[in-house]
C-alpha cells in the first residue's frame, strides 16, 4: 500500500515537473516575443498580432493589395504589420510616397535582403543589392544600357523589328484561337536579349524556349506560393530543410543562373575588349580592370545583374501587354477607337514610332489606362529604414522596420491619362470610351 502510494506521488510530481517545465518554457517564449515586438512611442497603428506569427494569417497573399486596402481604410496611409520575425510599415498615397523618395530618400535607400532573396542572389545584382555593390552596379548598368541604345533611336528600331516578327508569328496561326503568352514573352525578351546577350533568338529556339519556361515557372510559383515564401522568410533555418514549392523555386533559379553562366562562358571565348557587343562584354571588361576583386565586378554579380535585367525587361512588359489584349477584348468599342486612330495617323504602309505619340492622344491615354487598371506591381520591393525616421508624425526605428510602398491606391489612379475619377477610388474604375 505504502509502495503504491509512493509510486503514485512520484508519478504525480514527475508529471507536475514536466508541466511546470513546459509552462515555464511557453511563458519564457511569450515574454521574449513580447519584448521583441515592443514598439516605440508614436509607432504606426496596425491590426492585432498573434505571438510569433504576427499578422501572417490575416493576409491573403494572393490578393495582398486588396487586404491592405481594408487596413488603409481602418488605420490610414501609414500602418504597421508583423510578418513572422519581420516588422513591416506600409505607406500609401502619392504625397507620402513622393516625400519618401524626395525629402527622405537616403533614409529608405537600402533594399531588404530577405532570406529568400539571400538564398537566390545574396547581395548581388541590381534589384536586391545594397551599399557599394548597388552603387557600382546601378551606375555601370545605366551607363552601359545607354551605350547600347536605351532611350535612343537604335533601340526603337529593334522594337519595331521584333514587332514585325511577332505579327508574323501570330499570322502563322491562321486566325485560330491561340494563347499569346509565350509569343509575347519571346518578342519582349528579345529586346532585352539584344542588349544583354548581343543577339535575338528565333521563336523556335529550344534553348531559348527553355529559358523562358524556367523564368515563367519561377514567377508563377513565386506568385502562387507567397505563403510558403513568407514562412521561409520567417523561419529560414527550419524551412530550408522542408519540402515544398520553395525548393522548386530555388532549383529554377539555379538553372536560370546556370543558363546565363553558359552564355558568359561563350562570350569569354570570342570577346574583343576593343569592341564590346553587349552588356556581358562590357561587364567582362570591368572585371578585367579589377582582377583583385576589390569591387563588385565578379562573375556572380554579372550573372545576377543579367538575370535582373532579363526579368525586369521581360516579365513586366509582357504581362502589361497581355492585360492590354484582355482589355481590348473586353472593351471592343475602345479597341475600334484605337484602331481607327492608328489607321488615320500611321496607316498600313509603315510601323508606328515614338514620334507618332503626340498625334495619337487617344491611344496614348488607353495605354496609360491599361497600366492603371492592370497594376502588375501594386506593392513595390520593400526597403529598410537606415536611420530613425519620422514620417507623417509616426516614428520608424532604424534597421528594424521594412517599408512597403503601396502603389495600388492613390498612386495608380493619379497617373491615369483618362479623366475617369475626380476623387481617388479604393479600387480601379472601369474603362470608358
Amino acid at each position: 500500500m505504502i509502495a503504491s502510494l509512493s509510486s503514485l506521488v512520484t508519478s504525480f510530481w514527475a508529471a507536475l515537473h514536466l508541466r511546470t517545465l513546459l509552462l515555464a518554457a511557453v511563458t519564457f517564449l511569450f515574454l521574449v516575443n513580447m519584448l521583441r515586438s515592443r514598439h516605440p512611442k508614436n509607432y504606426p497603428p496596425g491590426p492585432w498580432r498573434l505571438p510569433f506569427m504576427g499578422n501572417f494569417f490575416q493576409i491573403d497573399f494572393e490578393q495582398r493589395h486588396l487586404v491592405l486596402q481594408q487596413f488603409v481604410k481602418k488605420y490610414g496611409n501609414v500602418f504597421s504589420l508583423e510578418l513572422g520575425r519581420s516588422s513591416v510599415v506600409v505607406v500609401s498615397g502619392l504625397p507620402l510616397i513622393k516625400k519618401m523618395f524626395t525629402h527622405l530618400d537616403q533614409n529608405f535607400v537600402n533594399r531588404f535582403l530577405s532570406p529568400v532573396r539571400e538564398r537566390i542572389t545574396g547581395n548581388n545584382g541590381l534589384i536586391g543589392s545594397n551599399g557599394q555593390t548597388w552603387k557600382e552596379q546601378r551606375r555601370f548598368a545605366l551607363m552601359t544600357l545607354r551605350n547600347f541604345g536605351l532611350g535612343k533611336k537604335s533601340l526603337e528600331q529593334r522594337m519595331q523589328e521584333e514587332a514585325y516578327h511577332l505579327v508574323e508569328a501570330i499570322g502563322e496561326e491562321g486566325g485560330q484561337p491561340l494563347d499569346p503568352h509565350l509569343k509575347i514573352n519571346n518578342a519582349v525578351s528579345n529586346i532585352i536579349c539584344s542588349v544583354t546577350f548581343g543577339e535575338r533568338f528565333e521563336y523556335e529556339d529550344c534553348q531559348f524556349q527553355e529559358l523562358l519556361k524556367l523564368l515563367d515557372e519561377a514567377m508563377h510559383l513565386q506568385g502562387s506560393s507567397s505563403e510558403v515564401l513568407h514562412l521561409y522568410n520567417a523561419f529560414p533555418r527550419i524551412m530550408k530543410y522542408l519540402p515544398g514549392p520553395h525548393q522548386k523555386i530555388f532549383r529554377n533559379w539555379e538553372e536560370l543562373k546556370l543558363f546565363i553562366s553558359h552564355i558568359i562562358k561563350k562570350h569569354q571565348k570570342d570577346w574583343n575588349p576593343d569592341e564590346p557587343r553587349d552588356f556581358i562584354d562590357a561587364f567582362l571588361m570591368e572585371m578585367q580592370k579589377y582582377p583583385d576583386r576589390t569591387t563588385s565586378f565578379n562573375e556572380e554579380n554579372l550573372i545576377c545583374s543579367t538575370l535582373d535585367l532579363f526579368l525586369a525587361g521581360t516579365e513586366t512588359t509582357s504581362t502589361t501587354l497581355r492585360w492590354a489584349l484582355l482589355y481590348m477584348t473586353v472593351y471592343p468599342e475602345i479597341q475600334e477607337n484605337v484602331q481607327a486612330e492608328i489607321d488615320r495617323v500611321v496607316g498600313h504602309k509603315r510601323q508606328v514610332s515614338l514620334s507618332d505619340r503626340d498625334s495619337m492622344p487617344y491611344t496614348n491615354a488607353v495605354i496609360h489606362e491599361v497600366q492603371r487598371m492592370g497594376n502588375i506591381i501594386p506593392l513595390n520591393v520593400p526597403r529598410e529604414v537606415t536611420v530613425d525616421t519620422k514620417l507623417d508624425g509616426f516614428h520608424l526605428p532604424k534597421e528594424r522596420e521594412l517599408v512597403l510602398e503601396n502603389n495600388w491606391l492613390d498612386l495608380s489612379c493619379s497617373f491615369s491619362s483618362l479623366p475617369l475619377c475626380k476623387d481617388l477610388p479604393s479600387s480601379p474604375q472601369s474603362m470608358r470610351s
